[in-house]
């Protein structure tokens, strides 16, 4: 029986089985935890390690024997004799039909290589439900210097509002309003961001799949069509602004930092930052005659 390894185990261990293997997971551990400690490809969308489970997305259900429903494998925890499928009939079909519902009705473009993989995988074709398929395409909001929102690319995987709320800043500036298709993200009594409870730490930015959430920066060069992340470095340094000591990730294109992120498994910011250190680059840029030093 194969055992898998988690970091700080429990000492009651529970035996399962999945796609008819036997494992022996710590108790307390999700269907997705023991799936990837078996290196098996596990589609999610809404899930982060540092954010809350909602299950939301539902591309990461998985099939157990004796259960009416598929189940989401990012919250539902193990339980001793579970028999779990996770690339059966039912399985693949539901996660094509997630995936191309998903990108009939959202400009999925932007969205990482894994998505678009998994499209492949699962043969979704959104272009099935035809031109007149409904669609969230609206302007994009640009009512700040920092960052803006195209929500046209918006799949409401609500980890914005987890970053945004409990999880990690603690500002609850942005929630999810309405209901059905006319769901969608917004801050408090539908206001221009600048007039909202928003502190622009930028971590919904951080956590976006899709590109809804971006970078003014990004945004004004990909309009641009200069945009490239081919010619992007990307280069690790320490916050300068304060003695906390978050980990930096400059995405440096011609010499000139594009854009700021942090590692989601650095120990002090789980991925998350500040307005200074996810925004307060612009100091670097402004040289003095060629000299090289910020001015």
């Amino acid at each position: 029986m194969a055992t898998t390894a988690f970091v700080g185990l429990p000492k009651r261990m529970l035996a399962a089985s999945i796609d008819g293997q036997d494992v022996s997971v710590p108790e307390g551990a999700t269907i997705l935890d023991a799936c990837r400690g078996m290196h098996i490809d596990t589609p999610t969308l809404c899930y982060l390690e540092t954010l809350t489970p909602v299950n939301v997305c539902r591309v990461c259900v998985v099939e157990v024997e004796g259960s009416r429903v598929l189940v989401p494998a990012c919250s539902r925890k193990i339980e001793a004799g579970m028999k779990i499928h996770t690339d059966s009939d039912r399985v693949r079909h539901s996660r094509k039909l997630v995936l191309e519902f998903l990108a009939s009705s959202v400009d999925m473009s932007l969205s990482s290589p894994e998505v678009h993989g998994w499209m492949q995988r699962y043969g979704a074709a959104p272009k099935r439900f035809g031109p007149k398929a409904a669609t969230v395409a609206q302007p994009v909001k640009v009512d700040n210097d920092l960052y803006v929102r195209d929500y046209s690319r918006c799949i409401l995987c609500y980890k914005c509002v987890e970053a945004c709320g409990v999880d990690a800043q603690n500002t609850f500036a942005l929630g999810v309003a309405g209901r059905g298709f006319d769901a969608h993200i917004s801050t408090e009594f539908t206001v221009p961001l600048p007039e909202s409870a928003c502190v622009y730490c930028g971590n919904c930015i951080g956590v976006c799949p899709t590109g809804a959430l971006m970078f003014k920066s990004e945004h004004d060069m990909r309009e641009a069509g200069t945009w490239d992340e081919e010619k992007q470095t990307v280069t690790e340094t320490v916050c300068p602004y304060c003695g906390v000591g978050c980990m930096l990730e400059l995405h440096v294109q011609d010499n000139s930092i594009v854009k700021v992120t942090s590692p989601l498994d650095h120990s002090v910011t789980s991925g998350h930052l500040c307005i200074k250190g996810r925004f307060g680059f612009q100091f670097v840029q402004k040289r003095r005659g060629g000299g090289g030093g910020p001015g």
